[in-house]
């Protein structure tokens, strides 16, 4: 964590001073919500569904998890979903990219990556989510598309917007960027269809978008996966050995999920924690035989460069069972409509 994502968290005095860059930033993100609002910028609607799964607040929230789990659910019911991404963190040389598991993780970035690897739907990367929308739809036959993050990218009309709340940290000091953690104020979630509380809603208060649909989700460690062979392992016992730390290796943007989820698992280990969507390199990995752990989203950063020390932790969004009952009823409403 940065220092001022410290400050931001822990309700440091001295970001009041960025209070008037707070309400600028504010003005332009008004100006801006209102520019697609009015038609004075182009909103392009998709013939299918379109899910944004996105968050408020800058950093990692779980987001990528229930966006599988998405994916998953609708393939079980008959669907045919895709997956479009910004790409944050990749770089290719033309866009739309179509990233399948091969994809070099330098042009994808991790996240997509990560996803065409666990579901095998199609999946396209463009900083403009429209053009990656639309040809999604022209490679593909997907007939509802799922949007990992752009709960901001007003560009790409949606048929339903879900917000991934952290359970532990919430909004932070509740203020926009640069004083606080906030891409939009809170009155924006007045305006999505769902809140999915990753760990609990204990950091929503009563009176926060009141009337808005609000749901519990959890991340659930499934497998130990041996990075170099792909050899997947029961959670426990371990299939390494406990009798010294682990070093923890952890690219994302709120690395104590993960820590936490050791301590859970009653995993001794040594935490080394990067910024978001760091790009690792063999520098990074300790030195000696130490056995080391990281998450899958750093997983696919790592694969040029791994030995047989290396595992993941691979882990499933589990949503409350109301959630899939509220999910269930909106996806048949759409089913009804096609017909």
């Amino acid at each position: 964590m940065t220092p001022i994502e410290r400050a931001w968290y822990r309700g440091a005095r001295w970001l009041t001073l960025l209070s008037p860059l707070e309400a600028l930033y504010r003005h332009v993100v008004k100006r801006r919500r209102e520019a697609y609002r009015s038609g004075r910028r182009e909103v392009w609607q998709p013939p299918v569904p379109v899910v944004v799964v996105g968050n408020l607040s800058v950093g990692g929230t779980g987001k990528s998890p229930l966006v599988a789990w998405l994916v998953r659910w609708l393939e079980d019911n008959g669907w045919r979903p895709g997956i479009v991404s910004r790409g944050y963190g990749g770089k290719a040389d033309t866009y739309p990219l179509s990233v399948s598991a091969e994809t070099p993780v330098a042009q994808s970035g991790d996240e997509p990556l990560m996803l065409a690897q666990q579901t095998g739907v199609p999946v396209a990367v463009d900083p403009d989510r429209s053009q990656a929308a639309r040809r999604l739809l022209e490679w593909s036959h997907c007939d509802i598309l799922i949007a990992d993050d752009g709960l901001q990218h007003y560009a790409l009309g949606r048929a339903l917007e879900l917000v991934v709340i952290d359970g532990a940290r919430g909004f932070g000091n509740r203020h926009c960027l640069p004083r606080g953690p906030l891409r939009e104020p809170l009155q924006r979630l007045t305006e999505v269809d769902a809140m999915i509380g990753n760990g609990g809603l204990g950091s929503l208060s009563d009176t926060d978008a009141e009337g808005v649909p609000r749901f519990t989700m959890t991340l659930s460690p499934t497998a130990w996966r041996h990075l170099k062979s792909g050899v997947r392992h029961p959670v426990e016992p371990t299939p390494f050995a406990l009798d010294a730390p682990v070093a923890a290796l952890v690219g994302i943007g709120h690395p104590q999920r993960f820590f936490n989820t050791l301590d859970a698992l009653q995993i001794p280990h040594h935490e080394y924690a990067f910024g978001d969507h760091h790009r690792f390199s063999a520098a990074d990995l300790p030195v000696g035989p130490t056995t080391v752990v990281m998450t899958a989203k750093d997983a696919v950063k790592c694969l040029d460069f791994v030995d047989d020390r290396c595992w993941v932790l691979d882990v499933e969004a589990v949503p409350e069972a109301a959630f899939i009952d509220w999910w269930r009823a909106r996806v048949d409403e759409w089913k009804l409509r096609s017909h």
